[in-house]
């Protein structure tokens, strides 16, 4: 159980536009599953939008930020009340592994994978093919937020303001991954 206390919270880059960040969650795989794949209960810490559970399947998502924390603290300019997002499964092995196309011309790629640890589960997050060094920070800020929202989520407790959050990561992002 020591090596899930020691767990860095922030994502690194695993190769020059990949990132990887991993949390444990006090959860079952099952529940960590739904957190992922169930639309009700992913709108909680990232982006609602329903999601057959099927290898080419293809999904939106919807991230409506403001709505997650309350309050949600103050979006930074360039933000708007709702972002949408086309998608489609590009892999899929229940409750371990979920893999998605990051955008409708699959230019980025999710991976969700998922590994019983003692009594909660180790989410390993890997986002590849990152544009540039401006996407990669905004992503890695917000992957980092809303990780933490689902650690609260699924510890049953508040997390604290979204927009504060990401905005302080996007800042510690900026000295701590490469220029």
């Amino acid at each position: 159980m020591t090596e899930l206390v020691t767990l860095d919270a922030y994502g690194s880059l695993i190769e020059p536009a990949t990132l990887k960040i991993q949390r444990f969650l006090p959860a079952t795989m099952e529940r960590v599953w739904a957190y992922l794949t169930d639309s009700d209960l992913r709108r909680q810490w990232l982006a609602a939008g329903q999601m057959e559970t099927k290898v080419g399947a293809p999904f939106e998502l919807t991230w409506r930020n403001d709505d997650l924390t309350d309050p949600p603290g103050e979006r930074p300019a360039g933000f708007s009340e709702e972002h949408r997002m086309q998608s489609r499964i590009i892999e899929i092995d229940p409750p371990r592994k979920l893999v998605i196309a990051w955008g409708a011309n699959g230019d980025g790629e999710v991976s969700f994978e998922l590994e019983p640890k003692g009594n909660g589960v180790l989410l390993t997050l890997v986002h590849h093919r990152l544009p540039d060094r401006g996407i990669m920070l905004k992503v890695s800020a917000g992957w980092h937020a809303h990780l933490d929202i689902l650690v609260a989520r699924t510890a049953g407790t508040e997390p604290g303001p979204f927009w504060d959050g990401w905005v302080r990561l996007h800042s510690e992002y900026d000295r701590r991954l490469p220029a």
